[in-house]
């Protein structure tokens, strides 16, 4: 196997920053897709620097794709089940290929675990379902907002969403009260409707009916149920896990192995596109900086 200088595990806006960046330093990388980024999800994004008129998920991922190849970016669709030292540098595998790099940069994300139901995309695409509320909030203002899932983690959402519309309301997945925040979100005028109702799709709005009472029809709905990551191919390679399962990493995003690097919402708690492209900047600079000097012929 040829050794690469940097292999990038994921092909979303993180990942493919920090490859431009490589090729750009005239480093040899690779980038390994497994074609899930998040954010192939966004009907339009209006808070992606750059676009003042906003930007769907797969046309950013397009001009990002094209951006790469015009620095010959070599993509290959793999999911990656195995990062592991070899001597000092890496092997990574994925089912029964094998790559070995120098250097690996983590930018796996977040995959959302959403309403098991067929009706999801089409309800995200219509933005009747979004997934961000620090991401798109501002377009929902002054609509009717519901907020899914388990009562001790949609308290605090449904409170900051609060303050982008007068009707918000908790659609909770379990009897809890939210304890604290959830306090705090009552007194903040946001409605708790009764547990273990179902969410329907009509096909322009969601539509929440509890167990007892009318069905109640929302503008959107904001489902936060959680997350799946494959930090733990980190962790098995000898990084750090914080509680929430994100990979720990040092100011330039390297974790606690020397070599091996994560970038964005595999790492932080914003998931951002403008904090994903920073922190692949930051990471792909360093390694550059640790790789063996090359003078130019």
């Amino acid at each position: 196997m040829d050794l690469i200088d940097v292999i990038v595990v994921g092909g979303g806006p993180a990942g493919l920053t920090a490859a431009t960046y490589l090729r750009r330093f005239h480093r040899s990388c690779l980038v390994l897709d497994a074609g899930q980024s998040r954010v192939r999800w966004i009907p339009e994004s209006n808070n992606c620097p750059g676009f003042p008129h906003g930007v769907s998920g797969p046309a950013l991922l397009l001009r990002m794709q094209e951006q790469a190849a015009s620095v010959d970016v070599p993509i290959e669709q793999a999911r990656v089940d195995r990062i592991a030292r070899d001597g000092e540098g890496f092997e990574l595998s994925a089912g029964e290929r094998r790559w070995r790099a120098r250097r690996v940069i983590l930018a796996t994300g977040i995959v959302d675990r959403l309403p098991d139901e067929p009706w999801v995309a089409e309800a995200i695409a219509c933005r009747a379902m979004r997934l961000c509320a620090v991401c798109d909030a501002y377009e929902a203002t002054d609509l009717r907002i519901g907020v899914l899932g388990a009562s001790d983690v949609v308290a605090s959402h449904a409170r900051f969403l609060r303050t982008y519309s007068r009707s918000v309301s908790v659609l909770p997945t379990d009897e809890g009260d939210g304890a604290d925040a959830g306090r705090e979100s009552r007194e903040a005028g946001v409605r708790w409707l009764p547990a273990g109702g179902r969410l329907h799709f009509d096909g322009r709005r969601c539509i929440y009916t509890p167990p007892h009472g009318d069905p109640v029809e929302f503008d959107t709905v904001y489902p936060y149920l959680g997350c799946e990551t494959i930090a733990g191919i980190a962790a098995a390679a000898g990084a750090e896990l914080d509680a929430a399962g994100e990979v720990v990493v040092d100011a330039d995003q390297q974790t606690r192995l020397p070599g091996l690097y994560a970038i964005g919402d595999v790492v932080s708690g914003l998931n951002q596109i403008a904090v994903a492209v920073g922190q692949a900047a930051l990471a792909a600079t360093h390694v550059h900086h640790r790789l063996p000097f090359v003078a130019r012929a």
